[in-house]
């Protein structure tokens, strides 16, 4: 996935945040249907007419500064750029990580409407309003237990469930903290 230092693929990023979610299923539509609207936009971007700007976060940025695209003080009438875009992304990418960490590492008789509702208060919570808080912790209780969850994600038994998330979570832990540190850099973590 990197290409050169701390670079990579925005493609390919997209297309593993896409294979996560719909890993997830429709258990999650409440999530995905924000999220897979947010790699549409910018999936248009990455094939629009500025499309080789977009080969990279690290390109994407600088493009979208330099231009004055991104709108850093307060919301205007202009279209979403790809920096508000990929924060939103970025941050759905830490709740993402955070329940999947807590799937893997959990026992057997653990309960993924806490894994998930923790996960949840840790990241993406602080970005919602209430009412948004209160309706995902409600959906959060229909969650099937630990190991009906990972069954349901369609990758093998409950085990091999356990092997794959070891396997993916270094490298959303790696595109996570590549974006922390260039929106922290670029000062981008608090875009409205």
């Amino acid at each position: 996935m990197a290409a050169g230092q701390g670079a990579f693929s925005l493609r390919e990023v997209l297309a593993a945040f896409q294979t996560f979610l719909h890993s997830l299923g429709a258990i999650f539509s409440f999530v995905s249907k924000d999220a897979v609207a947010k790699v549409q936009i910018m999936e248009n971007y990455c094939c629009g007419e500025q499309r080789e700007k977009y080969v990279s976060l690290q390109s994407m940025v600088e493009y979208e500064l330099a231009n004055g695209l991104v709108d850093i003080q307060k919301r205007s009438g202009r279209p979403d750029s790809g920096c508000r875009t990929v924060l939103r992304l970025h941050r759905a990418l830490r709740w993402l990580q955070l329940f999947l960490e807590g799937l893997r590492t959990g026992r057997e008789d653990s309960r993924t409407s806490v894994i998930c509702t923790d996960s949840y208060n840790a990241s993406l919570a602080t970005y919602h309003p209430w009412v948004v808080r209160k309706a995902a912790t409600v959906a959060f209780c229909t969650l099937p237990s630990r190991n009906a969850f990972l069954e349901i994600m369609n990758v093998g038994t409950t085990e091999e469930a356990v092997t794959v998330l070891g396997e993916a979570l270094p490298y959303i832990c790696d595109v996570y903290g590549i974006t922390q540190e260039l929106f922290a850099r670029h000062k981008l973590l608090d875009l409205p």
